[in-house]
């Protein structure tokens, strides 16, 4: 893995709020998570969450309705929260190094991871509409940054990531349905969106804020990928559930820090005293 980022790759993260890059990973790298990933993602079986619960939403689209719901379950198969039901993908995930790169790029002090995230394209899915990421979280931030690391070749046919460069400057933080990003932000719709296809071991970086979105498979083959979104430690509870399970949920107040190592464990900096 990469020691961590340069100082131009700082300084265009800090601009266009995404950074790609190709060689995240090494070659036995990215069989060791090709192969856990795999691994962590059979054994859960057909359930999203780490938790059994009648109403689990899609996570990524965070749609209400029957009809949206059918879309997106035809963009990708996901799985959330790999680690906390798989030993080894746990070793992976919470990895000094890996911690380490992402809060050097985010520029925080320290880092709590908020859920990773299986996304499988599979043959000729749909594509996943340009949306943002934190207004959907159960913390408000404009320094959350999320990982995505290609465990195929994610390319302009399978459906690889596009960002809108500078949009986290807006710093956007309205819950909008994914799909009418462009319905409530009309000034955005003139902004050429750049394509980051990366080969198999690249990464995707993005800051919480950035526009994006992904093509259609528009292949036969699958197109896996596996994502890990952060949250800078400290980081309070706004109200809203995402993925927290019931019985932690149930303990929360607006305000109250998401320090619970159980669910956002500590990837980089110190505990807090």
């Amino acid at each position: 893995m990469r020691d961590g980022p340069t100082t131009s790759e700082n300084e265009f993260y800090r601009d266009n709020g995404f950074l790609s890059i190709a060689d995240f990973l090494q070659h036995d790298e990215l069989e060791e998570w090709r192969a856990k990933v795999d691994a962590a993602v059979m054994s859960r079986g057909d359930q999203r969450l780490s938790f059994a619960i009648e109403d689990a939403t899609n996570i990524a689209s965070q749609t209400s309705s029957k009809e949206e719901q059918e879309y997106y379950n035809r963009v990708f198969t996901q799985r959330v929260n790999l680690w906390q039901t798989d030993k080894e993908f746990k070793e992976l995930l919470l990895q000094d190094a890996l911690g380490s790169f992402v809060a050097r790029l985010a520029g925080v002090d320290g880092l709590r991871v908020w859920h990773d995230q299986a996304l499988i394209k599979e043959a000729y899915a749909n594509p996943t509409s340009f949306h943002l990421d934190v207004p959907y979280w159960s913390f408000t931030s404009a320094d959350a940054i999320t990982v995505w690391i290609a465990l195929d070749d994610a390319t302009l046919e399978n459906g690889c990531l596009f960002y809108l460069p500078g949009s986290h400057k807006a710093r956007k933080f309205d819950n909008v349905a994914i799909g009418a990003l462009f319905d409530i932000y009309p000034d955005w719709r003139d902004v050429r969106a750049i394509p980051c296809p990366v080969p198999a071991g690249g990464a995707v970086l993005h800051n919480g804020l950035t526009f994006h979105g992904a093509g259609a498979n528009m292949t036969p083959g699958r197109r896996r990928a596996i994502t890990c979104a952060y949250m800078p430690d400290g980081a309070t509870f706004n109200g809203q559930r995402n993925v927290l399970p019931p019985e932690y949920l149930a303990t929360l107040s607006v305000g109250d820090a998401l320090d619970n190592e159980a669910q956002n464990p500590l990837v980089y900096g110190r505990h807090p005293h």
